[in-house]
């Protein structure tokens, strides 16, 4: 259920290296200045609304018209009977006062995430060369991701190296994954999972759930996830939906585990389908209905498949003709049913009870399912 380290590392690595304050500057410590590779910057007519012309009545019209018991309530009481066009106008409250920024400012970081690369190159190129992890970091990201610069993974790996020795958790954690993408010795295997159990060990979200993965790769079954979840569960807190997702399912699997985790599984299926993952929201949909870690909902389980198919998930859209079929969470629908059996035949799962289903429809029933399918995929 738990997808590869690789795959998974690509996916999340924009979450680690933009995550606010990763990239922090420290102070610069070392007493050889790095120069590394070189790196050339250069290669890279007005309506009238009806509605506006409704006038409020003025202070005065409205206090000839009130009781002396009305006139004696506060002004601004709730028992006054304001209505919004009797607020329109009036002044809004200050807004409070914004504490100080004490921190470092870190201008290089923030001309990246402003978006200026080349701007965020040169301020943090001099730094990196002097020996500040951060910066290292923040140019081999650069250099790696080809942002107004040529694309050179090997000056990047260079700087991610350095970073890494310097102690930055966001450059061991990138460092980690290009040893692990680019070589297959034993020697570069064990450097990378001991650099990812470090950078998780210092509280990289990222690499805390990638070492988890590490672990139940190495140590299938029950004792590769009892090793893992802690890790899984510290970057599910800090919200990677796929650590949250892996805590749902081991915290409904794996026998012995605490009843206020047990408890908290859909809760986590829950976080890791409001953040998109349509796997959550496939499994949430299928919990609701079944009533897994909790009370059974039909309409939001319903609703949770069909944000699922929509997303394109051909399991959701199986799953979804079959409710449509049987009336579950939604009114008994034919034609819709057959339109997401299309979908998800088309996309390569074919469900043999939904094939009956579907060759037991009319002829014009079918084709309105195919006609209906059809304007989904070209979004009309």
């Amino acid at each position: 259920m738990i997808r590869a380290v690789l795959i998974q590392a690509c996916r999340i690595v924009p979450v680690a290296l933009l995550a606010a304050g990763v990239l922090v500057a420290a102070p610069a410590s070392a007493e050889t200045a790095k120069k590394g590779p070189s790196v050339t910057a250069g290669s890279a007519a007005t309506t009238k609304d009806p509605a506006g012309e409704i006038e409020p009545a003025s202070a005065d019209d409205q206090s000839a018209t009130k009781t002396d018991a009305e006139k004696d309530k506060p002004a601004d009481g709730p028992s006054t009977g304001l209505s919004v066009l009797d607020r329109m106008g009036a002044d809004l409250p200050a807004l409070p006062e914004e504490k100080p920024f004490t921190g470092k400012i870190d201008e290089a970081y923030g001309a990246f995430q402003r978006g200026r690369y080349l701007t965020a190159m040169e301020l943090a190129l001099p730094r990196a060369q002097l020996g500040d992890p951060a910066a290292q970091t923040l140019v081999a990201e650069v250099l790696d991701r080809g942002l107004g610069v040529k694309r050179n993974r090997e000056q990047a790996m260079f700087w991610y190296e350095q970073a890494a020795n310097g102690g930055d958790p966001t450059g061991m954690f990138k460092y980690a994954i290009l040893l692990m993408e680019r070589s297959r010795s034993k020697e570069d295997r064990a450097k990378a999972d001991e650099l990812m159990k470090k950078s998780a060990d210092l509280g990289n979200a990222s690499a805390q759930f990638n070492y988890a993965q590490v672990l139940v790769a190495d140590s299938p079954g029950e004792k590769g996830l009892r090793a893992a979840l802690p890790y899984y569960e510290k970057s599910a807190e800090q919200g990677i939906a796929d650590a949250q997702y892996a805590v749902s399912q081991i915290y409904v699997s794996l026998k012995g585990l605490p009843e206020e985790k047990t408890r908290r599984a859909r809760e986590w299926l829950l976080r890791a389908a409001r953040a998109g993952f349509d796997t959550a929201q496939l499994d949430l949909g299928m919990w609701l209905v079944n009533g897994t870690g909790g009370e059974r909902d039909y309409e939001a389980g319903f609703n949770w498949l069909k944000r699922a198919a929509g997303g394109g998930n051909a399991v959701a859209q199986s799953k979804l003709a079959q409710l449509y079929i049987h009336a579950i969470g939604t009114r008994p629908d034919p034609v819709e049913a057959a339109k997401w059996f299309v979908l998800a035949r088309r996309a390569g799962l074919n469900d043999p009870s939904l094939e009956d289903f579907y060759l037991g429809l009319s002829d014009a029933q079918q084709k309105a399912a195919i006609d209906a399918a059809n304007k989904y995929r070209s979004g009309s």
